[in-house]
């Protein structure tokens, strides 16, 4: 629970400093956002990198597992499809854009705010930030009335980490591989995908 509520209270104490006005003019420019997205990158890329465990996996596991991750794919952004339809606010390209963070709340909320608006990429943080959330308390309901692989798939990226105790917990530690598969396929995806909704076709 403590690392549940860490998450927001720096969300929280970061709106108030900036509602307060008394952070420093270029400390809060869009340039710094830049930085903060090569070092959320660089950081991503060491954590995958360095995790060994998770290349062999990708040397030893059945084809079929690619399902997994996939499936999550498919499933999300079709629901954020859906959502879209029911807030007229939300382009399509937008919803996708939030829906494809997959619960990488960090990194897909600084390259929607790079790539699209400051706004989107508040929702980005909320909504993915929420995920994980909703992840850590719900799986045992998740698993109970949809079946082990439910909480991999509200998971999403964190699978691999933040939330693959709770998974392994009540899916079963069998399942902690294809959690962690799926969530290295996800985080490594994030960016591409991110990238690819907000910038394809766009002039």
């Amino acid at each position: 629970m403590k690392g549940i509520l860490i998450i927001p209270a720096f969300f929280v104490t970061g709106v108030i400093l900036g509602i307060s006005g008394i952070m420093p003019a270029n400390l809060v420019s869009q340039e710094w956002s830049s930085y903060a997205l090569y070092l959320v990158m660089f950081l991503a890329g060491i954590g995958i990198g360095a995790d060994r465990k998770s290349w062999h996996l990708l040397r030893t596991i059945n084809i079929k597992i690619f399902l997994v991750p996939a499936g999550i794919i498919v499933g999300t952004l079709f629901g954020v499809a859906l959502a879209s339809l029911l807030l007229p606010s939300l382009h399509l390209r937008e919803a996708l854009a939030v829906g494809a963070g997959f619960g990488y709340y960090s990194l897909s909320a600084v390259f929607i705010t790079e790539l699209h608006s400051e706004t989107l990429g508040l929702v980005a943080l909320l909504s993915n930030m929420f995920r994980e959330i909703s992840t850590l308390l719900l799986t045992p309901v998740f698993v109970k009335y949809f079946g082990k692989l439910a909480g991999i798939a509200s998971g999403g990226a964190t699978s691999m980490d933040t939330t693959l105790p709770v998974i392994s917990k009540y899916s079963g530690r069998e399942y902690a591989i294809i959690s962690v598969f799926s969530g290295v396929i996800l985080t490594i995806l994030v960016p591409v995908l991110v990238t690819l909704i907000l910038t394809v076709g766009t002039k």
